[in-house]
């Protein structure tokens, strides 16, 4: 039995161990269960925005792409800390103070039912994509690191049983307390192995003299990307961030508003190194391993070091898959559960057996989720395309926020089905791909559509006193200062 595996087991009965601990606490009522009763820290904030965050796309697929286009790989994981960072700034604390639980259920409250509905589904797709991504990776990366042990489909079901059981049993607190483990060992594996790299090639400055001539430099700020590219992710990273199910549920999560802020802020900064780490880890891949295949690249490069080294860092690399993976599958069933299902099917549906239904919800979507990684085709490629997606919601909680006199009943639905066309039409007529990204596309059609229904609609959106009326809550909302006063 290898080391590397062993390093993994055990890694994995600490996240289990961890799930266990913490399920008493998930088991006292659906706030605990999908929020961790609201009492998250700035320290368990910042961990699970990062854990969010650094995922597989961001540590291999980060390296694969150095490969390419030098250190300047590196922002992509600069951009989710920019929108971390934007994220905590403008609208952290926002979330925390109006004491939602989802984009859609925010929609409601100032819109209507279609805006809710519609909003739910589209989220719900986005997660369950990344998801499936995850376990994608997930098998990828057990399989090349360990061939005697998984396959490509091992690897995936061995991801899937972690990334669904840690989630199952614990909800937020299980995947927070874990991701504070998963983050710390993200960071020993990657920096370990960038100093053993860098150390075992003469440093930096000499694996940069052995890499082939190109037209950019391999430690130039844009190196082959451009800056038309690094502003594009920078978009589409802060974008997501400010509506994505998985950011807004952590900043629900938070102690108050302070603490949300704080914790996104300072989760940027833990976001912003490791892809520039891993980007070293690339190029230093390239020269070792001429011929490498790209998406081997990191994989490969890691097991040349020793067996403890490769072992913690393999922890790492899946740790990060698992981090990203378990927050997002929660997203996706908080969105099905609350938004669709008690919203709309059985609104009146008690605490305990709402945790219960959560439980099977998750254990459904994950296992189909599981399904749609094993047939589907092209995940990666469609990722950043379907992040830009959440454009849409991002406009309508802007504009929600910080100008409501232009906000209209019927603008949430109608901003949302414009991106979701925006999206088939960007991908039907490659003429209006001259823009680069679909970012682009999906700001221009959905700011327009919003800005449109406010001239041809008429009905305003509920205002503050309103809210908690008309649906029997017990608490007003008020944007600007966003203060809640109980009843």
């Amino acid at each position: 039995m290898s080391i590397q595996f062993i390093i993994v087991c055990v890694y994995i009965a600490f996240l289990f161990g961890i799930s266990f601990y913490v399920k008493h606490r998930a088991d006292q009522g659906s706030a605990d269960y999908l929020f961790a009763g609201r009492k998250l820290t700035v320290t368990l904030i910042a961990f699970n925005v990062t854990g969010l965050a650094v995922g597989a796309a961001s540590t291999v697929g980060v390296a694969e792409n150095a490969i390419s286009v030098g250190l300047a790989a590196g922002w992509y994981n600069a951009a989710w800390a920019i929108g971390a960072v934007i994220m905590g700034v403008v609208a952290a604390g926002k979330y925390r103070a109006l004491d939602c639980s989802t984009i859609p259920e925010l929609f409601e409250r100032y819109y209507d039912k279609r805006g809710r509905m519609i909003s739910a589904v589209g989220l719900a797709v986005i997660l369950l994509v990344i998801t499936s991504l995850q376990y994608v990776a997930g098998g990828a990366i057990l399989s090349s690191l360990m061939p005697d042990i998984f396959t490509m489909q091992g690897g995936m079901i061995a991801s899937a049983v972690v990334f669904i059981g840690i989630t199952l049993i614990g909800g937020l607190w299980s995947s927070g307390l874990s991701n504070i483990m998963s983050v710390a060992l993200i960071y020993i594996g990657i920096l370990y192995s960038t100093a053993m790299v860098l150390y075992n090639n003469g440093g930096l400055s000499h694996i940069v003299e052995q890499l082939p001539p190109v037209d950019f430099g391999w430690l130039s700020p844009l190196g082959g990307l451009g800056m038309a590219v690094v502003v594009g992710w920078i978009c589409v990273m802060s974008t997501q961030a400010l509506t994505l199910q998985g950011t807004v549920q952590i900043a629900c999560g938070a102690k108050d508003e302070k603490t949300a802020r704080r914790g996104f802020i300072w989760g940027g900064i833990l976001i912003f190194p490791i892809g520039f780490l891993c980007a070293i880890l690339g190029l230093a891949a390239k020269v070792q391993f001429p011929d490498v295949n790209p998406t081997m690249a990191l994989p490969q490069v890691v097991m040349s070091l020793d067996p403890i080294a490769s072992g913690v860092t393999l922890a790492a690399l899946w740790a990060a898959d698992v981090s990203t993976a378990c927050t997002i599958l929660l997203g996706a069933g908080t969105l099905v559960s609350q938004d669709i299902y008690k919203r709309f099917f059985k609104p009146n549906i008690n605490d305990k057996e709402f945790i219960k239904v959560n439980r099977i919800i998750i254990l459904v979507l994950g296992l189909g989720t599981l399904w749609l990684a094993f047939n589907a085709v092209g995940i990666l490629k469609t990722m950043l395309a379907g992040l830009s997606l959440t454009t849409a919601f991002t406009v309508v909680f802007l504009f929600t926020v910080f100008m409501p006199q232009l906000c209209r009943k019927s603008s949430a639905f109608y901003t949302t089905v414009v991106g979701l066309i925006g999206l088939v039409i960007w991908g039907i007529f490659p003429e209006l791909q001259v823009l680069g990204h679909p970012i682009y596309f999906e700001w221009i059609i959905c700011t327009a559509a919003f800005l449109l229904t406010a001239v041809f609609d008429s009905e305003p959106i509920k205002k503050p006193a309103q809210i908690g009326i008309e649906d029997n809550e017990t608490k007003e909302a008020f944007c600007g200062d966003v203060k809640i006063y109980e009843r």
